[in-house]
């Protein structure tokens, strides 16, 4: 299993994302959503939605992204 990003986005977003694949069929984890929570700055980063390279195309088009 190798894990490509279909996107990136604030870390309420990426959570919704994640649930709207995994109601597709296709797992997906949302990394980076713990990144310097503890210096506060955890708002400037974004959320990287990964899924496995074979849905990566199915993915895309549900959260309607562009390669």
């Amino acid at each position: 299993m190798a894990l490509v990003e279909v996107g990136r986005f604030d870390r309420n977003l990426a959570n919704i994302i994640v649930g709207r694949l995994e109601s597709d069929g296709i797992p997906a984890l949302a990394f980076d959503g713990g990144a310097s929570i503890a210096d506060g700055s955890w708002l400037l980063i974004p959320v990287r939605v990964m899924v496995d390279e074979a849905d990566e195309a199915k993915a895309r088009a549900v959260i309607g992204t562009a390669a």
